[in-house]
């Protein structure tokens, strides 16, 4: 996916939000000029993440990976 908004779109759509698109989101915030849409559908993005609308695939990893090690 190229840009910022089909990456939102998607993840928004499935309420999930992968590690490679975590990464590519991560690298165009980074490398890329991005318009005001773009920024505007990440603050989305990352306020659907905060009340739990979309699930990061990364914290699913980490907690698993928490909850093995403690068992």
């Amino acid at each position: 996916m190229n840009g910022i908004r089909p990456i939102v779109k998607q993840a928004l759509a499935t309420g999930y939000l992968t590690v490679e698109a975590e990464e590519q989101l991560r690298q165009l915030l980074q490398t890329t000029k991005y318009s005001i849409e773009d920024f505007r559908a990440f603050i989305t993005l990352q306020q659907e993440a905060m009340k739990g609308r979309v699930m990061q695939e990364s914290r699913e990893l980490l907690r698993s990976q928490y909850i093995s090690a403690a068992a």
